[in-house]
């Protein structure tokens, strides 16, 4: 070797390819085919992409306000349009598939899903949280197959009964429900098919009450639910302290139920109809 000319070998490491991979390529080459493998594409089924569920908490120190960072997760699972069960997180090829568990595990308890899974696009983890379990799976599961855990860590064994909790949602009111309404009402309609018969629900000034009662009542009605079990719609009365509270929902968010309105005053109130308001 001549003075002054050196050699430099670099010895290959697996590892130092696979770090150029993103987390942007890992999600696109390897977490993307393997939702669509298991069926998260098909109709009523989907998941959506990098999906902002949270504005971010307000933080105010002294005389500054500011947000605090936006929630988003990977991908949100749908088994029904209106029906989140799981949320998935995804870190790049070189780290461990089970990096992001802890991130998907809290988006999990936010948006009151029962499965959470990690992933690093070859290894895949996940935490069952009606079981308690985490395990690690080859492949994520169809479906079917979280939608059957799901109701029977829940207690929904009747068909008719675990149907009526998937009706959809009215979005035709222009005001489609946010991350925690959507909870709050899956919840309570949740609780009323399995047969609990006292159910409280709290929320703030401006949180969307009168929109989460909307969809408790419109899924209920459109579902035909009654305590009988017969193939009716349920009777349904909404209750507020004055009249202001009563006729704006009635003739605005409500409108949706149309001849099926009723305000009860002067002691009239029409048996023939089912969606009944009083003060």
């Amino acid at each position: 070797m001549s003075k002054g000319l050196h050699f430099l070998v670099i010895p290959y490491i697996p590892a130092m390819i696979s770090a150029v991979i993103t987390e942007a390529d890992t999600c696109r080459k390897y977490v993307l085919p393997k939702l669509l493998e298991a069926g998260w594409d098909n109709e009523p089924h989907s998941f959506t992409e990098q999906k902002t569920f949270t504005d971010g908490r307000i933080v105010v120190a002294g005389s500054k306000v500011r947000r605090r960072p936006q929630k988003r997760a990977d991908y949100l699972l749908r088994y029904a349009h209106d029906f989140m069960i799981a949320v998935v997180e995804a870190k790049a090829a070189y780290k461990s598939p089970s990096d992001g568990l802890q991130q998907a595990k809290d988006y999990a308890e936010v948006l009151g899903l029962k499965f959470a899974y990690s992933t690093n696009g070859h290894g895949i983890i996940e935490f069952d949280f009606l079981t308690g379990k985490e395990r690690e799976i080859d492949a994520f599961p169809a479906p079917a197959d979280l939608w059957q855990r799901f109701r029977q860590g829940q207690g929904l064994a009747d068909d008719t009964v675990a149907g009526r909790l998937l009706a959809p949602s009215n979005h035709l009111t222009g005001k489609s429900p946010r991350y925690y309404q959507e909870i709050a009402i899956n919840r309570t309609v949740q609780a009323i098919l399995q047969g609990k018969r006292r159910i409280l629900l709290t929320m703030a000034t401006g949180t969307g009450k009168t929109v989460v009662a909307f969809q408790i009542c419109w899924k209920l009605w459109n579902a035909r639910w009654n305590r009988t079990g017969e193939h009716r719609r349920p009777k349904v009365l909404y209750l507020a302290d004055r009249n202001i509270l009563i006729d704006d929902p009635k003739d605005k968010i409500f409108a949706a139920f149309g001849d099926a309105r009723w305000k009860i005053e002067n002691g009239e109130a029409n048996k023939g109809r089912e969606m009944y308001f009083a003060i």
